[in-house]
């Protein structure tokens, strides 16, 4: 990315160089009692993407998080699915949810998102 030109867009915007997108948690922003290491390594995937964006910032390359929460795959079981009724939506999200906030921060539409945390959860956090 860093040899790179910057990419071309469908609008004129600036282009980027690139763009990373980590993946962390909800968990990564608020704590649960019962997985304190989890907690812990995504807070750490959060203070990563913070600060490779700045480092890569004058690189004209993005780089942010995205933070699901309960997700619908086969690795959730049933003690996770319980934490849904925690979020306003009262659901899990899907992958395919997930994957559509990655695809708009790896797009030119988010040509200014910078070190951001894109939390996907249904209003998890917020209750």
């Amino acid at each position: 990315m860093l040899t790179q030109e910057p990419l071309a867009t469908h609008d004129g915007r600036p282009g980027n160089r690139g763009s990373v997108v980590n993946i962390a948690s909800q968990l990564g922003i608020v704590a649960r009692t019962t997985a304190p290491a989890y907690c812990s390594a995504k807070a750490a995937v959060i203070g990563l993407t913070k600060a490779d964006a700045i480092d890569y910032s004058k690189e004209n390359i993005r780089i942010n998080c995205v933070c699901p929460g309960v997700i619908d795959t086969p690795m959730v079981d049933e003690e996770v699915m319980k934490a849904k009724s925690i979020a306003p939506m009262d659901r899990p999200g899907t992958a395919q949810e997930v994957a559509d906030c990655v695809l708009f921060l790896c797009s030119s539409k988010a040509s200014f998102v910078q070190g951001s945390a894109l939390v996907v959860d249904g209003g998890y956090i917020i209750n």
